[in-house]
């Protein structure tokens, strides 16, 4: 049940790591767009759609009513459409440039506007042997998958913990990675962190079995069979007084 083992255990010890892909906007993403300045009237605007919510499923755990705010949609063609600045093209750039970029347009009409852009709509899902299996919202890049076990309440004892498969969809294939929580090389994998629409799947092991599925119960007897032995039982009486009555 131990995770992150190795040979050597001296401490403190030092572990590579891998930078996390940072993550570009593309079609079909919904952003939300975050715009604070001195004009209150204009923040009331732009902030729009970061207030006003439709009712969604909730992406964690169990499925349920819940509400998401309506965002800033990205069209087949990378462009945005934002009060004040009009048609913008973020397709292909990070967060942080879309910043920038939405910045500089804002300044024409805006002074010293503060942009802050999120994903909305990226997620992860993991199955298997977990505490809370269900869809999660992935918050940011960095989210790494041991986190994300952690967010589903942890491996149940029957988890197989070097063995954690995770599929992803890159350029136009699923991919399917293993990942060792028992060895220290997961910090190295290059699915240590979690990418949106990432699956994780975690096996049960051997030990665990499932209970046999309830077997037919065969019809009861008929009801003749049922009292054979009173009918024997009135046939070998009749018999033996007859025997009686008739020396």
């Amino acid at each position: 049940m131990e995770y992150f083992q190795t040979e050597n255990a001296s401490f403190p010890s030092y572990l590579e790591t891998n930078l996390p892909q940072v993550a570009k906007i593309q079609k079909d993403d919904i952003l939300a767009v975050i715009v604070s300045s001195l004009n209150k009237e204009s923040n009331e605007i732009l902030n729009f759609t970061n207030i006003n919510t439709l009712p969604v499923s909730v992406f964690s755990g169990n499925v349920g009513g819940g509400s998401q705010p309506l965002g800033y949609p990205v069209d087949s063609s990378g462009a945005v459409v934002i009060p004040l600045i009009g048609k913008i093209m973020l397709g292909g750039l990070t967060l942080q440039k879309a910043e920038d970029r939405i910045r500089q347009e804002l300044e024409k009409s805006i002074k010293d506007p503060v942009v802050n852009v999120r994903f909305m709509n990226h997620k992860f899902s993991i199955l298997g042997e977990v505490g809370a299996v269900g869809t999660y919202n992935l918050l940011d890049e960095r989210t790494t998958i041991l986190e994300a076990i952690a967010l589903a309440g942890d491996l149940t004892m029957y988890g197989k913990r070097d063995s954690v498969t995770v599929i992803r969809y890159r350029d136009g294939k699923r991919e399917i990675g293993k990942v060792n929580l028992r060895n220290r090389t997961v910090f190295t994998s290059p699915y240590f962190y979690v990418q949106n629409g990432d699956l994780i799947y975690v096996e049960p092991t051997k030990d665990k079995f499932l209970p046999l599925p309830p077997q037919p119960q065969a019809p009861p007897p008929s009801l003749f069979l049922q009292r054979a032995p009173i009918y024997l039982s009135l046939v070998s009486t009749v018999v033996i007084l007859f025997s009686l009555f008739t020396r």
